[in-house]
């Protein structure tokens, strides 16, 4: 096999034992890695009815073939678990650590069962040890990488060749939106899944690799990769990424109307000024990051000198400026800062806990909880409320430990679910799609729940005429809604399982990715069999799903995006038309009017 390792590292966490497998050719190829074949295994393996912190629950980390091939973007890495939500739960992150995955010999690692005690896994090639970790338990994700580094190796070089994958105190305390962090700065996050690993008494994976990926054509691969660097490296979106990081684009969002603001009551946020990207870069920026192989650099470190946000933060990207700002009312860049590094260091996903916030906000403003409730007033735009509540979910402290439980639990609680803005119990990113119908489809029918990362139809709808990959549509139309999302959405797993990085849908698309698998690989991917692949691995999620007993009718979207009118900016007036995309939708996937998969969809795509 080539780009492939051809291994799976088999991980028994209650008996402390391994196995190394051989990973099957033709399933590899079927489903070509990442977040595919992921679902696959976890599909085969267990229940889907399973309780998410059940022993058998098992987690997958699993790398494509492209990760760590030195292809434009090759990163990453996806965790594919049962999410506490209910659902399939997915994260993917960034950095070294996938990469590193391959470089010790592995495709996939699969882990099982529960440790009796806290541990934490040394992964060096086929050396496997487990560690007790009752001396981490309790320390940030920080602190821990720092630990374990200082307990594998002496020389600093030898640390930077260590790459750490752990949960924070947030993860140890089983709270539903829980993030796996990677390499410090980077977040496996969205559906709980820092959670699962925490149920587990497993506290990080640390791993680093000593062997070569084989390429089927290194001289052809090498061509490609450079000929797609020249083409990249110098565009403006590039250019815009490595300046103000992913938040240089939240300007456009606002303009257009679909900035969701204050727990999506508006879509147009007066104080974005005050929040744009080239604030942080003039005020805060120390340096730039860049993941593996990434010439996009998005990534940096900043430091507030002083105020009560004083401190180092990772540069926060698109969502998470958003969430802590406009749909939080608040328009201190500080303490996005500030809550964006609690974030990182305790272990929490910042799209699903601010939006959570934010719906704790409305309901403090419309009376429906009180100071009593909260321990303090949790009025939009209270910055320091609202870091404060940040630290109070990871410890489950106070009303922190109704956050906790995310944003769909907290509004039932206190009897109001309607104000939760989210989909199958997830909460919804930062794009209003009363201001842009297809994204409201996308949200809808993903299967982890609203996300946008799956589907990003933005990239036609808003910015088609800046990018140019796909074509320009109207953001407002509902014509042609559906196949844009069936192929974006087809097209996000393609992505996925390679093991490239989705910022890169800004420069490269499906064919670029094809241009490099091919000489990676030598596998006979073709467009069409590629687009299958894609299509496969949304089917299977699905499936998934449908066995864990969700149904067509979880394809929905908060009432009020269907049912009330955008209150201002150049969507007034208008509400999602879910309505008019979901039946031709279903129709394009092969599935029936209630969203099962039709047997003949099924034996199409193999998996009847």
């Amino acid at each position: 096999m080539y780009g492939w390792m051809g291994k799976i590292l088999r991980i028994d966490l209650t008996e402390h034992s391994y196995e190394i497998e051989d990973l099957d050719e033709d399933l590899a190829k079927e489903y070509m890695g990442g977040r595919g074949l992921a679902t696959k295994i976890l599909y085969d393996e267990i229940d889907p009815e399973i309780d998410a912190f059940d022993p058998d629950n098992k987690m997958i980390f699993a790398t494509g073939p492209l990760t760590g091939t030195g292809a434009i973007g090759s990163s990453r890495f996806v965790v594919v678990t049962k999410s506490p939500l209910g659902n399939i739960g997915n994260g993917n992150a960034g950095g070294a650590f996938g990469p590193e995955i391959k470089f010790a010999g592995y495709d996939v690692i699969i882990l099982e069962g529960k440790s009796p005690d806290p541990i934490y896994l040394w992964i060096e090639d086929d050396k496997i040890e487990f560690k007790p970790a009752e001396d981490l338990w309790g320390k940030t994700a920080h602190e821990t990488e720092d630990q374990i580094k200082s307990q594998l190796a002496k020389e600093s070089w030898k640390k930077r060749g260590v790459h750490v994958a752990c949960i924070g105190p947030a993860g140890e305390n089983l709270v539903k939106v829980a993030a796996i962090i990677v390499d410090k700065h980077n977040a496996a996050a969205r559906g709980g899944i820092g959670a699962v690993m925490g149920s587990k008494n497993l506290k990080a994976i640390a791993i680093r690799g000593h062997k070569s990926i084989p390429i089927a054509d290194p001289k052809a691969f090498k061509e490609v990769v450079s000929t797609l660097l020249d083409k990249v490296k110098d565009t403006p979106f590039t250019k815009n990424f490595f300046a103000n990081g992913s938040s240089g684009i939240l300007h456009i969002y606002n303009e257009v109307g679909m900035l969701a603001t204050r727990n999506f009551q508006t879509g147009v946020f007066e104080k974005a000024e005050d929040i744009d990207a080239h604030l942080i870069t003039e005020k805060h920026l120390v340096r730039n990051r860049a993941c593996f192989s990434c010439p996009m650099a998005c990534g940096g470190m900043t430091h507030v000198k002083d105020g009560p946000f004083a401190g180092r933060a990772e540069r926060p990207d698109f969502e998470t400026t958003w969430v802590f700002g406009a749909d939080s009312g608040c328009n201190s860049i500080e303490a996005i800062l500030k809550a964006n590094n609690l974030c990182n260091d305790l272990g929490m996903d910042t799209i699903s806990l601010g939006s959570t916030i934010a719906a704790a906000m409305e309901m403090f403003e419309k009376g429906y909880i009180t100071e009593k409730d909260v321990g303090f007033s949790l009025k939009f735009g209270d910055a320091e409320a609202m870091v404060k509540l940040v630290e109070m979910t990871a410890y489950r402290k106070g009303f922190g430990d109704d956050v906790a439980e995310g944003g769909y639990h907290l509004t039932n609680k206190y009897g109001h679910p309607e104000l939760f803005i989210g989909v199958k119990k997830l909460e919804n990113p930062a794009y209003d799609p009363r201001a842009c119908q297809g994204i409201g489809l996308n949200l809808a029918t993903a299967a982890r729940g609203a996300c946008h990362n799956k589907g990003y139809t933005m990239i036609s709808e808003i910015l088609g005429d800046a990018v140019k990959i796909i074509p320009k549509t109207d953001p407002f139309a509902t014509e042609g809604k559906a196949q844009l999302t069936k192929d974006l959405q087809d097209d996000s797993c393609i992505f996925d399982n390679a093991g490239i990085c989705l910022f890169l849908l800004v420069n490269l698309w499906t064919k670029e990715i094809l241009e490099q698998l091919e000489p990676a690989t030598g596998a006979g991917y073709t467009m069409e069999s590629m687009k299958l692949v894609g299509e496969r691995t949304w089917n299977i999620e699905r499936l998934f799903n449908q066995k864990a007993g969700l149904t067509g009718k979880d394809d929905t979207l908060p009432k009020r995006l269907l049912e009330e009118p955008m209150p201002e900016g150049p969507a007034k007036g208008r509400v999602c038309k879910l309505d008019e995309m979901l039946p031709e939708y279903y129709k394009l996937r092969g599935w029936d009017e209630n969203g099962v998969p039709t047997e003949e969809k099924l034996n199409e795509l193999g998996l009847d």
